[in-house]
């Protein structure tokens, strides 16, 4: 094959050489390509002109894919008129260098592997570049330099770099597809008939939306005090302990119902979210266990709850201000370490972006937040669920149940996810708007108020309804259950339909 150029040499500084690259590699690949350009179908799925090393190569990779793209034969000769004013062709002899390159047909064999290779090189010096500015960043040491910044920018940049590694353009044949499709109905059918996911331990909800998907980002939202983070815990408890019962059972971590979970709670402290717990499942009031209110015999049902919750799969991270590559720095390790197979968010608008300019624009941001939270999900190949505010839009309206256009700063929430539920407690508004208590002496009509106000309490109260705003796998509806807000718990309602048998 004809000498190769080497451009670069001499034009850098002296660490330039060092870097791993292969020219001789990146010159046969490019004669293969041009010898045969079917070869380019396989590797374009991975290979982009920035790999090359040498910039003359990817400019010529880039004209190659040009071509073909239009259907377009990419030879020397249909190439030449696109190098005839290249500054850096004509410094190795002009467009007669495109038919140097293909001086060797005994390189097409090898294309696939010099493909390989140069990409494999890109890669390692993309992490020499983010271990250089790793370095460079610790020895600056002015007064504006925020260390935490600095590794959370190295882990963003880190991870660029492999989830670049991994993007191999993964595609599937409709066997394999379906094969996929048949364990989920399987495992819906094993589970009673409507479980394919992660179970939320609420039957309603569970046959509403088959449970939890694996690569889904399901969106939890309400106003404050609808019990977000109480439905989020209720869940993430549900499933950790279904895969701990599902494990006792002999039933593979694969099949089963439940999974460890991760729970980044950004809001509450990790003592405040285990409180909460231990209140669900004690039946303690959450209120008398943070303020000591509690018997000996119901400190001793929450030191033999205490014992039962301490093996649970249930992961806290309470850091706050988390940026979004943060978080998925640190659910990536929890699934390597721990085999988490579900994510909790609480809340999305706690979280950051990783743009310098992420105060600027916040709708931006959060646009950056969710479909980070959706490529975690796909990434990770698990469930992700994450809390989210809602507008003020829905106090000034009178039907107060929440609707898609409510969902706080960005439209993307909306879009990149695959479900989006609403809690919505009507009891809450009811209780808001209680009436002037009457007093002995008082007009008819204010005692009138105050009880339509107390039956109106007496329907409402203790309910809760899921709204199932968007579902790509099924139908929207509601979802109704039971919220006791002692122990802030919710529950499958009572099937007023049943009647226990009646014996003589």
């Amino acid at each position: 094959m004809a000498e190769v150029i080497r451009i670069n040499e001499g034009a850098e500084t002296p660490a330039t050489p060092s870097l791993p690259q292969n020219i001789e590699a990146e010159a046969a690949l490019l004669g293969a390509l041009m010898i045969d350009n079917r070869l380019v179908e396989d590797i374009q799925i991975r290979l982009k002109p920035h790999h090359f090393f040498e910039p003359l190569h990817g400019r010529i990779y880039e004209a190659i894919l040009r071509m073909t793209d239009k259907n377009m034969v990419a030879n020397p000769v249909t190439l030449k008129p696109m190098f005839d004013g290249d500054e850096a062709m004509k410094e190795v002899g002009g467009p007669a260098y495109l038919a140097q390159l293909t001086g060797s047909g005994a390189a097409v064999i090898g294309a696939r592997d010099f493909a390989a290779q140069i990409y494999d090189l890109a890669l390692l010096r993309a992490l020499v570049g983010v271990g250089r500015d790793m370095v460079e960043g610790a020895l600056d040491t002015s007064d504006e330099v925020a260390p935490l910044t600095q590794i959370e920018r190295a882990e963003s940049e880190l991870y660029r770099v492999a989830e670049e590694g991994g993007n191999e353009g993964k595609v599937k044949s409709f066997g394999e597809a379906t094969r996929l499709a048949l364990e989920q109905a399987e495992r819906a059918l094993n589970s009673g008939g409507h479980l394919s996911g992660v179970t939320t331990g609420l039957e309603g909800i569970n046959a509403k939306i088959g449970g939890l998907h694996k690569s889904d980002l399901t969106i939890l939202a309400g106003r404050p005090g609808m019990g977000k983070t109480s439905l989020a815990t209720n869940i993430a408890f549900a499933s950790a302990q279904r895969f701990v019962r599902d494990q006792e059972d002999g039933i593979e971590p694969g099949k089963s119902a439940g999974a460890p979970v991760a729970f980044f709670s950004l809001e509450m402290s990790a003592d405040q979210l285990a409180t909460r717990i231990l209140a669900e499942q004690s039946g303690i009031s959450s209120e008398n266990l943070r303020m000591g209110k509690i018997s000996q015999q119901e400190f001793r049902s929450l030191a033999r709850a205490a014992g039962e919750l301490s093996t649970l799969p249930l992961y806290i991270d309470d850091t706050p201000g988390l940026t979004i590559a943060a978080l998925r720095a640190r659910a990536r390790r929890l699934k390597r370490q721990k085999g988490i197979g579900m994510v909790v968010v609480d809340y999305l608008q706690l979280l950051q972006g990783t743009g310098k300019s992420s105060n600027d624009n916040r709708v931006q941001e959060i646009s950056e937040i969710s479909r980070g939270l959706k490529q975690l999900a796909k990434e990770l190949d698990l469930p992700v669920m994450a809390l989210s505010q809602l507008s003020r839009a829905v106090e000034q309206r009178e039907d107060k149940k929440p609707q898609l256009s409510d969902l706080r700063e960005s439209g993307s929430i909306e879009q990149d996810a695959d479900i989006v539920l609403f809690v919505y407690r009507e009891d809450y508004y009811v209780a808001a708007k209680e009436p002037k208590r009457p007093m002995e002496g008082d007009d008819a009509k204010i005692f009138e108020a105050y009880e339509q106000w107390q039956r109106d309490m007496e329907r409402v109260y203790g309910m809760a309804e899921l709204i199932v705003a968007k579902q790509r796998h099924g139908a929207t509806g509601k979802v109704k259950m039971r919220f006791d807000s002692r122990t802030t718990k919710f529950s499958d309602p009572v099937d007023e339909t049943y009647m226990p048998e009646l014996r003589g």
